[in-house]
């Protein structure tokens, strides 16, 4: 298995993060007020410089506002190969 940090998944992850963030209404620095963290550490999620774990991603969700099981559920279903081998984003091309 090859690292996700260098994959077209992992930057549509972090896309993703950056859309909940800004849907939200959120700056970086206001994000980062909300999970006790430097500002930095948004800007690093966001740039793939930082790697994010499940737990992070849940509490970047709910500080954002939104379920993070819908949003993962959501990311699941576009961008991660099903048990038949495909993307949902596959599926609809064909």
């Amino acid at each position: 298995m090859r690292k996700s940090t260098h994959t077209p998944e992992y930057a549509a992850l972090r896309l993703s993060l950056a859309a909940v963030r800004v849907g939200a209404g959120l700056s970086q620095r206001e994000l980062a007020a909300q999970l006790d963290v430097p500002h930095s550490w948004v800007a690093k999620v966001e740039s793939g410089e930082r790697r994010m774990d499940l737990v992070e991603f849940a509490w970047f969700c709910v500080a954002c506002g939104t379920d993070p099981v819908i949003e993962a559920s959501r990311f699941l279903s576009r961008h991660i190969q099903t048990q038949k081998g495909t993307t949902a984003r596959r599926r609809a091309r064909r």
